[in-house]
């Protein structure tokens, strides 16, 4: 039968290998490596949120600001000063957001602007690939609206409450940059009202205002 003194001898460490230091135990390993964990995490948070905060502040070049008058609901034609129209008077109900290849009403497409979306319109004669291009990139997020625009002074403008951009092609740089900074952006009036379930017909469909 071994003695006590025998049950309670240390195992020493294998030939080669130092041991841990006795502070070192697994409880304490794992909440480290957690901590450092969190602190990468919260690292990765940081930088993000400057890229977006640079992204908001940034100037983009070109963007026109355009004097709205105050939202309000209306249930008959609105003349609008700025074509495409930027914010004003509109429909009790939005155009859900989505693609379009007809005309839209303006009227439910401004209420969509005042929800905080981006209404991204185009010449009906732009190419079929550079519409293409304005199709994928309006079904990535769920405040874009596109339409055909009879009319319009350039081949493609974006316009949020109060913000018009003009383009001349459909992968300009700023027009992802007007997304980030617009889509639901400091001027949306109604900041988090959804784009879903609204007016789904065309101007034709509905009948030429």
């Amino acid at each position: 039968m071994a003695s006590d003194k025998e049950t309670k001898r240390s195992v020493r460490p294998a030939s080669g290998q130092k041991a841990a230091p006795g502070w070192l135990t697994t409880d304490r390993m794992f909440i480290g490596g957690s901590v450092l964990a969190i602190l990468a995490i919260l690292g990765v948070i940081v930088v993000v949120t400057a890229q977006n905060g640079d992204a908001l502040n940034r100037q983009i070049d070109g963007v026109q600001i355009i004097n709205v008058p105050a939202p309000g609901h209306v249930t008959t034609p609105v003349t609008y000063e700025q074509i495409p129209p930027a914010g004003g008077l509109h429909h009790p109900v939005w155009q859900q957001c989505g693609v379009y290849t007809e005309p839209i009403a303006n009227e439910h497409a401004v209420h969509s602007l005042e929800h905080g979306a981006v209404w991204i319109t185009y010449q009906p004669d732009l190419p079929a690939d550079q519409v293409a291009i304005l199709q994928t990139i309006t079904v990535q997020s769920t405040h874009r609206l596109l339409s055909p625009y009879s009319g319009i002074s350039s081949p493609i403008i974006l316009t949020a409450w109060g913000y018009q951009l003009p383009l001349e092609r459909a992968d300009d740089p700023r027009l992802a940059q007007f997304l980030q900074k617009y889509e639901q952006g400091k001027s949306t009036p109604e900041m988090g009202a959804t784009c879903n379930g609204g007016e789904t017909r065309t101007l034709a469909q509905i009948g030429q205002r």
